[in-house]
Formats: structure tokens, sequence, C-alpha cells
């Protein structure tokens, strides 16, 4: 199968580890592109949640296939974020084609973005750490009620149902974070010149262009791999906002770990340790 070339593609919030993750679907796409840089914009492995009992060979694959990314030429930029933050105290790490940050501003064709997770943001996470885990094993528990509803309702030739979105959408303060969150991203943005600002973090796949008295913008958020499944795609001067195919089918609650890959098994070993 012929890949498709894209010079920039950014996906954020994989949340490797957990029962939500698509992570079958995301090395769908991963294996029909192939980019010329790949940024990783935090929270891919969910390292708040992740457990010894539960990492499938699907998220393991996901895991290769960037590696594997690397190795033939994509320049891949991991950006930490807040599940993912143990890996902070190894920022500035280059390793081959793969680059280890915690923000990162790059020159597309004349023009400059500024790319990070967006949690620095959040004040539940910087002053109630331990409430923000709490409500992570509480999404994580949701999404998986919500995949066995799911697959339920198509097995009735019914529509699919977020319970996540229903929650975001009728729960005021989830709507005034969201916008809050991307307020300041643009503000900021704007602030300091940045063409375009790109962040993940709130699960939220958006593309907006942004006018005020101060100046222009373009906000973009990558969305997510456990409900939206999104991706952005810079190619030809020209962003998109990719969307894969969502399948219905009940998580995998139990699977062992694909072996053949060390790299991959002395990654998690390392994870085990802290």
């Amino acid at each position: 199968m012929e890949k498709r070339k894209v010079e920039l593609v950014v996906i954020s919030d994989v949340h490797l580890g957990t029962y939500g993750c698509h992570a079958k679907e995301l090395l769908e796409y991963l294996s029909t592109i192939k980019p010329k840089t790949l940024i990783l914009n935090g929270d891919i492995i969910d390292i708040w949640q992740f457990r010894k009992s539960y990492f499938p060979k699907s998220h393991l694959k996901v895991i290769k296939k960037i590696i594997s990314l690397s190795s033939k030429g994509t320049k891949v930029y991991y950006i930490t974020g807040n599940h993912d933050e143990f890996l902070r105290k190894f920022t500035d790490l280059q390793l081959g084609n793969i680059s280890l940050l915690n923000k990162l501003v790059l020159e597309l064709d004349d023009k400059k973005a500024w790319i990070f997770h967006g949690d620095v943001f959040d004040a539940s996470i910087n002053h109630a750490k331990w409430l923000a885990k709490l409500g992570g094993w509480g999404y994580d528990l949701l999404i998986l009620l919500n995949r066995f509803i799911n697959w339920v309702l198509d097995r009735l030739n019914k529509e699919p149902y977020s319970l996540s979105k229903k929650i975001k959408g009728n729960v005021k303060s989830a709507v005034k974070f969201i916008s809050n969150f991307e307020n300041v991203c643009i503000e900021l943005a704007i602030e300091n010149k940045f063409d375009y600002v790109i962040c993940g973090h709130i699960h939220e796949p958006k593309f907006e262009s942004v006018e005020t008295e101060k100046g222009k913008t373009i906000y973009l958020n990558s969305g997510d791999w456990i409900e939206n499944l999104t991706a952005l795609e810079y190619n030809k001067k020209q962003w998109r906002l990719y969307t894969h195919e969502k399948k219905i089918n009940t998580p995998e609650i139990v699977e062992e770990l694909d072996h053949e890959s060390n790299l991959a098994e002395q990654f998690i070993s390392i994870l085990n340790k802290d």
C-alpha cells in the first residue's frame, strides 16, 4: 500500500496503557502515512494510570511503529504532558531522530508554530494533582463503560453514544474550562507573535482562525485517541484536521506483552522502577 507523504503530523492524548485507548486504530493511521516530522504532543503513554496487568500488544505496537518511523528518517518530537510527566526528568534528551521536550517552536514556511501539551494552564493539575489523578481513573472507567454501551448499541443497530461528551456539554464548569483554556492559549500566542498555537490536553479537536485588536493567530488542538481519534496534518502550507474511523468493539482487558521488541520492553521496565 502506498503511503501518504505528509510534512508534519501532530497527535496527542493517546493514553497508551488505559482501557479507553484506540491503539489499533492509531496503528492503522500511522501505517498509512510517511511523515517528515511527527510530533507527539503529550499524554502518549499514561504513566499516571500505568498498570503491569494491562498493556496489550496493540499498545506496544504503537511504540514500535513510532520507533520504526524514526529509524526510517521521520523526525520525532515527544513533548511531555501531565500523564507522562515522569519523562520531564529526561527532557532535552535526544536519541537518534527522537527528541524529548517540554515545548517546541517550529518554523513552518516562514511562520512560527508554538507547540505544547497545555497542562501548564490547568489549575486542578498544578494545585491538586491527587484530585486530577483520581479524575483520570474515573475518566478511564467512564470510557470503559461507554465502550461496552456502544458495543451493545451497535448490535441493536443503534447510533453510538458518548457519555463524556454529554457530560462536557452539559456541565457548565467543563464548558467554561475548555473555553478559558482556548482563550488563554490564543491570547498568549497573539501576544508573542505566533502564527499557530498547537495544543492537546483537553481532548477537544479544533482548527480555528482568531483575530483580535491585538493581532491574529490560528488555534489548533489535535484532540485525542480515546474518543475523537484525530490528528493534525500540515502539508503544502495547509493544515488539516484528520479524523480516523472509529470501530465499535469491546476493549481488551488483559493481553500479554509482545516480547519481540526489547527496546519497548526496556522502556516499560523503566516506568515500573519509579
